[in-house]
């Protein structure tokens, strides 16, 4: 028997103690720290907690929850190979999910729990609750480093606080990860023991959210298989042109690996061990569509580290506590002609209606949407947060909150408060032909290409399209004076 196996004398018996690894947004066998310890560690029993209540109130979106639990099926069949039974508690909040760890631990005799670490605000809560009520039952909780490329913390200024802008950030990193790269970790073993639990059921959909689409699903596939093939097609015909390409919304330049990055079926790491090794090792120089989206990675890894060293951004406090005070029109009226692609101005609009097919949304719209929002409709950025969260089949908090309060200019190295999009002009420029509007506002679709982008009074009307909610010139200027105001 391995020296590692903890024996325990009960009732004048041997006992074996198990250990547990507790999947969160870690659905993965490769490259999962906690998984792997655990199994070095002994016998191990998989376990993740549904928690639909508590998802509510994150507003995940519907597509989200049903990518969790496709992939959690996928999960349970990975790991009955290894003979790692997959079991489910439904605990609804989060509150409550320590006495249920607790409980579960208990009946299944298992004396150490494994996790991978996540940052928000109330995960930390969750977990700190957690390894207080296990410690005290003599149970150990064991965190790993495994969501992010760099632990939060470890990549500081030379001050000792949190990077604010994200360039140097990026150049830390990568120093840091040329000194130390971080190591992949390997599936684990296949188990030998027959005593275990059997794995449970996932169910198909939760109360409260709404059944996703087959589109939605068939274009997230959530096998190894095909995750794999979508990542080494990337690398191996998309990623020298990503420099370019990944800013025009009509082409297919981008990875389309958000979402199972927000879920954990990819490792951050894995995505940079495969740039890596297209790119000779290099982090910051030769391709530069492979070190394009090496940066893209790190932005991830930056509002990760920002969400972790300030607390209050899972507070909905704006990251600049001076823009705390901007004067929002909030707009309830405009703001519901926004969500339901109303605005009448065709990039946002044919956005928006991505958005609500497909639960994706082209990383450039995201920021010519939010900063329509938040600077010509001078609507609160929180209002448009939460609505991405709730229809983002790869809504990540981190990512979605950061990039809305860069197109608001309340956070860390955000837009500048007189930078304000002209979505028209994004429009020309990054969908010349109007070919991503044509698909999405398929009433415009017999206008030219100079046309489309800004239709006359007359052409909306004979093609049903509404004429924009606000002038452009005049709402630029609306949202500069908003801001300048808090410099005096």
């Amino acid at each position: 028997m391995s020296p590692t196996r903890l024996l325990r004398l009960k009732n004048g018996s041997m006992t074996i103690k198990n250990k547990l690894c507790w999947f969160r947004t870690d659905l993965r066998v490769h490259d999962n720290p906690a998984l792997f310890e655990a199994t070095q560690a002994g016998l191990t029993i998989g376990l993740f907690v549904i928690s639909p209540a508590q998802w509510l109130l994150h507003h995940d979106a519907p597509a989200k929850i049903d990518l969790w639990l496709r992939a959690l099926k996928e999960l349970k069949q990975t790991l009955d190979r290894l003979n790692i039974p997959l079991k489910i508690l439904t605990v609804p909040l989060w509150s409550d999910v320590p006495q249920a760890l607790l409980a579960f631990a208990q009946a299944n005799s298992i004396d150490e729990v494994h996790c991978n670490r996540e940052h928000g605000l109330n995960e930390r809560r969750r977990d700190r609750a957690a390894y207080q009520l296990l410690h005290d039952n003599g149970i150990n909780l064991v965190g790993h480093h495994g969501t992010t490329l760099l632990a939060p913390g470890s990549v500081k200024t030379g001050s000792d606080t949190y990077y604010k802008v994200f360039t140097p950030f990026a150049r830390a990193c990568r120093a840091k990860l040329r000194q130390a790269p971080v190591p992949l970790y390997p599936c684990p073993a296949r188990q030998q023991a027959k005593n275990l639990p059997d794995s449970d059921a996932i169910v198909d959909q939760l109360e409260g959210f709404t059944e996703t689409p087959v589109l939605i699903q068939e274009a997230w596939p959530v096998d190894e298989d095909s995750i794999e093939a979508r990542i080494e097609s990337f690398i191996s015909e998309r990623i020298q042109a990503y420099e370019v390409n990944r800013n025009y919304p009509a082409i297919p330049g981008t990875s389309r690996i958000s979402a199972y990055l927000a879920a954990g079926l990819v490792s951050a790491n894995q995505c940079l061990y495969a740039a890596l090794s297209a790119n000779g090792g290099e982090s910051d120089t030769g391709d530069p569509g492979i070190t394009t989206w090496i940066t893209e990675l790190l932005w991830r890894e930056f509002y990760q580290h920002l969400m972790f060293g300030f607390p209050e951004l899972s507070m909905h406090r704006p990251m600049r506590p001076e823009t705390a005070a901007v004067q929002w029109r909030n707009s309830t009226e405009d703001f519901q002609r926004w969500c339901e692609a109303k605005t009448g101005i065709p990039i946002v609009d044919a956005a928006i209606r991505q958005l609500l097919a497909t639960g994706w949304m082209h990383n450039r719209l995201r920021m010519i949407v939010a900063m329509f929002l938040t600077k010509n409709l001078l609507i609160d950025w929180r209002w448009g947060e939460a609505f991405f969260m709730r229809h983002l089949v790869d809504g990540e908090f981190a990512a979605n909150n950061g990039g809305w309060q860069w197109s608001a200019s309340t956070g860390a190295d955000s837009a500048p408060y007189f930078r304000v999009f002209n979505p028209v002009s994004q429009s020309e420029k990054f969908d010349p032909d109007g070919v991503f509007i044509r698909q999405w506002l398929p009433e415009l679709a017999h206008l030219s290409s100079k046309e489309i982008h800004d239709p006359g009074p007359l052409v909306r009307t004979s093609a049903g399209y509404p004429l924009a909610i606000v002038d452009l010139k005049s709402s630029r200027v609306r949202a500069i004076e908003a801001f300048s105001v808090l410099k005096t």
